[in-house]
């Protein structure tokens, strides 16, 4: 007989393709725990460490983990905007645009490191008269949130060079982040601040708070057979988790479970 799992959580590196719920079921079926939730939903394009919590004792601590900063590893296509900022949406090439010098890119990205004001996505599960905006948008109405007050405490261009040309359109960026930043948000308003437009075209989160995805177990693995067993390896204590949230300070380094 299985013996049930005890409070805790669990750190899982999403694959593309998954719904973070996906994640959510899976792990609720190999651990035998109805209660299961996750610290922070990635969308279905997106990879990465994805927080998920077992057994109410671990999930009533979401709201902790949810407000440490984010790591996301971010690549951007400049010179097409996307209906969901996204590569879910409706891709729209814009007209030719010139080469954008490295010295422009780096003012532009400037402009967006700090305290910054962002008005939440269209698509975004963000409420307007109890419904998500998402519920609007796919019915053709679109809500404009007001902006709010976030930060982006490193926005590091990780492929540099002297042009950025329609050729090579592409970005690639580490950004850290505090909760409730959305990134494709910060691709597009970098694409209309360089005048060309962009679009967010992949996603990996690196870190949440002070666990690392280099910690975690391949979604994808949990899914086989031994998946039961995967999921007790990467296993990690309530008490553990609450040690970690309790130890943890803003830093730039990732010290818990590495």
């Amino acid at each position: 007989m299985t013996v049930p799992f005890a409070p805790g959580m669990v750190l899982v590196d999403k694959p593309a393709g998954k719904t973070s719920f996906a994640m959510v079921r899976l792990v609720r079926r190999l651990s035998g725990v109805k209660k299961v939730g996750h610290a922070g939903t990635l969308d279905p394009f997106a990879t990465g460490l994805l927080v998920v919590c077992i057994g109410r004792p671990a999930t009533r601590l979401i709201d902790r983990i949810m407000a440490g900063e984010k790591q996301y590893l971010a690549t951007l296509v400049l010179g097409t905007v996307s209906s969901t900022q996204d590569p879910e949406g409706q891709l729209i090439r814009s007209e030719p645009w010139p080469p954008i010098e490295h010295q422009t890119i780096e003012q532009v990205l400037d402009r967006f490191r700090g305290p910054i004001m962002q008005s939440p996505p269209a698509f975004s599960a963000v409420k307007h008269q109890g419904k998500p905006l998402y519920h609007y948008a796919r019915n053709g109405i679109i809500i404009e949130k007001p902006p709010r007050p976030v930060t982006i405490s490193l926005l590091r261009w990780l492929d540099p060079r002297e042009q950025v040309t329609m050729s090579a359109p592409t970005l690639e960026l580490l950004v850290e982040c505090s909760k409730g930043t959305y990134i494709r948000t910060l691709a597009a308003d970098i694409g209309a601040a360089l005048g060309c437009g962009a679009y967010l075209t992949a996603l990996r989160r690196l870190a949440s708070g002070s666990f690392s995805v280099e910690q975690s177990v391949c979604g994808q693995a949990l899914a086989a057979e031994n998946g039961p067993e995967l999921l007790r390896q990467a296993f990690v204590d309530v008490d553990e988790v609450q040690k970690c949230l309790q130890s943890s300070g803003k830093s730039d380094n990732i010290t818990c479970y590495g």
